[in-house]
């Protein structure tokens, strides 16, 4: 969907370069933070399959709307000249509707389709425990598959054909898409929502508030739980007493306070042990979200000073054709659709004879394993911009807007950043999957979809503070409107010391983190 959606507000919608590069940015951050209002309704009202269903609807509507915005006169962009229209307030703002319905209906699909999915694998059973962890390497290489023929025959469409088929052909696919999915409705494992999360979250600090001073017994079995098999949270597992965070055990602390008729508690003065280890295992999931957002900050320099770097750079593939800088992220995409099937067909089971993990590695290495390489991915960046800013100042080209040396040497890095997110990206949603309460799963998702957006915050700041630091005394910092004059590769090692800062922060919680266990049946 965002593929070229800049170049169509320059020219269809007459906006300058600035507006036009914030209204995506925007838009594309939008688009990872409505995940927590599609999963919080899926996880506390209406299960996956009917957020899936309700918000496809809106996706489908938003796509509809957005090409008939682009096709049928009256609602196109008109008074064009050449290239440039020039719209009228209400043209733009029919666009922005369909615009903003499409980032809602991404809300509801994205956490919940992979949520959804990986609901269809039994956990109780060890063989489909495992093919669990095989389905999220291949629903993220056919995304990437799904990327990568957007990238390659819809932006064809959108700069050749038309705008009109170009939103329109995607919007034909997702009616298609959508139609499969309904199609497998009889055979699909449903898992009933368990009620708000976030009321079980608040009732778990009220009550551990209300009992402050009251001292949590040694012995653990003397804390509240159901006396049943199975949780008192709908579609939820009971989990094991941890002893971290153990000022919220409070909160399972009996007293005389507590009203307990026929069985009944008053959830917001006495918890049960797993409803307080839902909240404990939500805590201790924030510092490696925390982490995410600094590797995602590294991962989104491949649209951004990635394609800077690539604009100095000699674009042409032969003779006549030039490789658009922007379009090199194609071979992140090819890096992603090799590296998925090699890792999960040949390097889990090698790595399982060494390791007796069953995934190959656990997923905390797996993490740990893509941080490493984003750190490698900035520093060759670095170290190809030494090399072009080398050249730059031995022939004296430090005013050409280009030089002669190739842009495909920035495939490395581009292949790099690839490897690492089938690494991290992949590992981060299976394990904020498998590590969630049972019945946050779809909220916890939503919650690593964050990551990509603050991340692109972090990016702003990140190179604000260094032009405000480095664009002092007459000169003209890290990154200015000339690289050549600038030092990008300066820019690049302080991401890779940044990454590797957080990758020791990474291993700090990840050796104190013990893995979710659960000891009964969900209901």
């Amino acid at each position: 969907m965002s593929t070229n959606l800049e170049s169509y507000l320059e020219s269809r919608l007459n906006q300058g370069k600035s507006t036009a590069a914030n209204n995506v940015t925007i838009w594309s951050a939008t688009c990872y933070i409505t995940p927590l209002i599609g999963a919080f309704l899926a996880d506390a009202y209406l299960g996956c399959y009917w957020t899936i269903a309700t918000f496809a609807f809106i996706y489908i509507s938003g796509m509809t709307l957005l090409t008939l915005s682009a096709s049928v006169p009256g609602l196109r962009p008109g008074n064009c000249d050449g290239d440039t229209c020039h719209p009228s307030s209400r043209q733009t703002t029919v666009f922005f509707v369909a615009l903003y319905m499409i980032a809602l209906g991404t809300g509801g699909i994205e956490p919940c389709v992979l949520s959804f999915g990986a609901n269809q694998f039994d956990e109780n059973d060890e063989a489909e425990t495992l093919k669990k962890s095989s389905f999220f390497n291949w629903f993220y290489f056919s995304a990437n598959v799904g990327a990568f023929v957007a990238v390659i025959f819809i932006s064809l469409i959108q700069m050749n054909i038309g705008w009109g088929w170009g939103f329109g052909v995607p919007t034909v696919a997702m009616v298609i898409a959508v139609m499969f999915f309904f199609s497998g409705s009889r055979y699909y494992r449903f898992q009933r929502p368990g009620g708000s999360p976030l009321t079980r979250i608040f009732q778990v600090i009220v009550a551990a508030l209300r009992k402050m001073s009251i001292k949590v017994p040694e012995v653990k079995s003397l804390l509240f739980e159901t006396a049943d098999d199975v949780s008192n949270i709908t579609c939820s597992r009971k989990l094991e007493h941890t002893d971290k965070l153990k000022f919220f055990d409070k909160a399972a602390v009996e007293s005389q306070s507590d009203s307990i008729k026929d069985g009944e508690v008053n959830p917001w003065r006495l918890c049960s042990v797993t409803q307080v280890e839902e909240l404990k295992s939500i805590m201790t999931l924030l510092p490696f979200w925390a982490t995410g957002i600094v590797f995602a900050t590294m991962y989104s320099q491949m649209n951004t000073m990635f394609v800077l770097q690539g604009n100095t750079m000699d674009q042409h593939m032969g003779k006549h054709f030039e490789f658009p800088s922007e379009s090199l992220s194609l071979f992140a995409l090819v890096s992603g659709l090799f590296w998925t099937p090699v890792y999960d067909q040949f390097i889990v089971p090698f790595a399982r004879k060494f390791t007796r993990q069953e995934r190959g590695f656990t997923l905390l290495q797996r993490m740990g394993i893509g941080h490493v390489i984003s750190i490698f991915a900035m520093i060759t960046a670095g170290v190809l911009e030494v090399v072009r800013l080398d050249y730059v100042k031995t022939h004296n080209v430090y005013d050409e807007e280009k030089i002669p040396m190739s842009i495909f040497w920035q495939i490395p890095q581009y292949l790099l950043v690839g490897c690492a997110e089938v690494f991290t990206s992949i590992g981060q949603f299976e394990f904020f999957y498998d590590q969630a309460p049972d019945a946050m799963r779809s909220l916890c998702l939503a919650l690593s979809f964050t990551m990509n957006a603050l991340a692109n915050y972090l990016s702003t700041v990140l190179v604000t503070v260094v032009m405000k630091m480095t664009k002092k005394k007459g000169k003209p910092g890290w990154i200015p409107d000339n690289l050549n004059r600038g030092h990008l590769d300066y820019f690049f090692y302080l991401l890779a010391a940044l990454s590797f800062l957080n990758f020791l922060v990474y291993l700090w919680i990840s050796k104190r983190y013990k893995y979710k266990k659960a000891i009964a049946r969900a209901q």
